[in-house]
């Protein structure tokens, strides 16, 4: 008797979670948006038959009025856009940042939220996934030298779990504000880095994304520090560069790597690139491949012992000699100034770099292209 009571039990609990779950099976969906069209333009729309005011806001577009239709849709159509990936939110009655609640791809950068869309051809199919062999995106726990378990995020290239090959690594930090999830979503790493492997263009490597703010352990809400929301938290004190050898060490201790600063390359955007030039000069040993993506540079706190004596430093690291020291930076970026005072001082003390202009300032479309082009250069 108990056993049938169970049973009858069971089977009503599962079709009341079968109906709970499937119940937005029969909800048609109000609005397409955004609808990319055949000459590549978008619309981009929004139901709000109440609103007074729209506007959208995006990478692609300078918070632009949006028309309101006789059915309370707001529309607004762009020009033809070029192959890229494509942020935008809306402001509505002077609300600020509000998401598009028919787009479902939405991506997080230090407190914000934003929908995106990616427009095909050569660039936004880099970014975008394929039908290619892929890697597998981890989240790990390692316990480093400052006594606590920090989670990263960990990319093994395809064929990484079924071999027994041994792999490059390259670090690649996030900027202020961000933490070890950052390039992940944002930057779009896996999907970086299978399309390249697949093509041939870049070398399989592991891809290690630490997280540089070393007063957590994680991204907001996946430790016991609980949900606390984002804000530009960093680092630069000293304390991420001390503890970076434990962290290089763990990973060689737990992945199949090729231990040696041949297959060892660093890189980062903004405070991620600061750290790059700090830690590659401190462990001038480590590393054979630098990127300085948007790099800030002389940010650092004034009187730690690991900003002090720069010059002597970077002579030291630059004689050891390196494969490559690679330095990005968009025209109209708020470090810029700060990037040319850096590399007058490596011209006048004569040590080779090279050297990626382009157009834009600090954002995200510059930092993907700046890690697509530099994960082709290395290891080679």
């Amino acid at each position: 008797m108990k056993s049938r009571l169970f049973a009858l039990v069971t089977m009503l609990f599962l079709g009341i979670a079968t109906l709970s779950a499937q119940q937005n099976l029969w909800r048609k969906e109000p609005l397409k948006s955004p609808e990319i069209h055949a000459d590549m333009s978008v619309t981009i729309r929004l139901y709000a038959p109440n609103a007074e005011s729209v506007t959208l806001v995006g990478d692609f577009v300078d918070n632009v009025a949006m028309v309101r239709n006789e059915e309370g849709v707001w529309e607004y159509t762009t020009a033809p856009l070029a192959s890229e990936l494509y942020c935008y939110w809306f402001n509505v009655d002077g609300i600020d940042h509000v998401n598009d609640p028919a787009n479902s791809y939405v991506m997080r950068d230090v407190g914000s939220q934003m929908n995106y869309f990616i427009i095909p051809g050569e660039r936004g199919d880099l970014y975008a996934a394929q039908n290619v062999p892929h890697g597998t995106m981890a989240k790990v726990w390692a316990e480093v030298s400052d006594g606590r378990e920090r989670r990263m995020t960990i990319y093994t290239p395809a064929g990484y779990e079924s071999g027994k090959g041994r792999y490059p690594v390259l670090y690649l930090l996030h900027g202020m504000g961000g933490d070890e999830d950052a390039w992940a979503a944002t930057g779009r790493v896996a999907e970086i880095m299978d399309n390249l492997i697949a093509a041939g263009k870049a070398e399989p490597m592991i891809v290690v994304m630490t997280n540089g703010c070393t007063q957590h352990v994680s991204a907001p809400g996946f430790s016991h520090e609980g949900m606390w929301r984002p804000y530009m938290s960093g680092s630069m004190d000293g304390s991420f560069e001390a503890m970076f050898p434990s962290i290089v060490e763990w990973v060689d201790g737990h992945y199949r790597t090729k231990a040696k600063r041949a297959y060892r390359a660093i890189a980062g955007l903004s405070m991620g690139g600061f750290h790059s030039m700090q830690i590659s000069k401190e462990y001038p040993t480590m590393f054979d491949y630098v990127g300085l993506y948007s790099a800030a540079i002389f940010r650092g706190k004034e009187g730690v012992a690991t900003y002090d004596n720069l010059e002597e430093k970077l002579d030291r690291q630059f004689n050891e000699g390196m494969k490559l020291y690679w330095i990005a930076i968009g025209k109209d970026d708020f470090l810029y100034d700060e990037n040319v005072r850096f590399r007058e001082l490596l011209d006048s003390m004569g040590y080779p770099y090279t050297y990626r202009e382009s157009e834009g300032g600090h954002v995200w479309r510059n930092w993907r292209i700046y890690l697509g082009e530099y994960a082709q250069m290395l290891f080679k």
